[in-house]
């Protein structure tokens, strides 16, 4: 079974067992997802939130920051789909696919960019501002981009947050 996101932090020395607490309280009073406000209650950073995400799920971390972007893979998925489902291709290897997205676990979001592009995908993980910088660098700047806070971006039809996941399964399973 896998662990809750608050213990998951402690085990990597992420946070302490008090600012898991104080976190805690705050969503019980205010509201919010855990990771969300761990961060603005900066105990730990949005990368931080990310790789432990990647580490309990199997999914590798791309930070986007520096990375070349392969144009041919940013040709093949519309912007407005990208964009849609808060994702950037970033490779294509014959029929492989590579493409970075907040959250990987959107598998309708994986399904529908395989339909599109009839190649098989390979998700990685990045934090949000990586994908939204990524965003801005392959198809230009929009509107809908001229955000600075990150946490108020569209992440598809069909969101789903990564660190409410195992809430979730526990639902579902009972």
């Amino acid at each position: 079974m896998k662990k809750q996101l608050g213990q998951l932090l402690i085990d990597k020395k992420n946070i302490t067992p008090d600012q898991l607490e104080e976190a805690l309280k705050y969503q019980k009073d205010k509201g919010g997802l855990l990771g969300q406000i761990l961060i603005s209650l900066k105990f730990i950073s949005e990368q931080d939130l990310v790789m432990s995400l990647a580490d309990q799920y199997g999914f590798p971390y791309m930070p986007l920051e520096n990375y070349d972007v392969n144009i041919e893979a940013v040709k093949i998925v519309p912007e407005h789909v990208a964009r849609q489902y808060f994702l950037v291709p970033i490779d294509k290897i014959g029929n492989v696919l590579t493409i970075v997205m907040a959250d990987p676990l959107n598998d309708f979001a994986i399904r529908d960019i395989e339909y599109l592009t009839g190649c098989k995908v390979t998700p990685f993980v990045s934090t949000a501002s990586d994908i939204k910088s990524a965003l801005d660098r392959c198809y230009g700047k929009s509107q809908q981009t001229e955000q600075t806070d990150v946490s108020k971006y569209n992440f598809g039809n069909a969101p789903r947050q990564i660190e409410d996941v195992d809430r979730e399964k526990g639902e579902r399973d009972k």
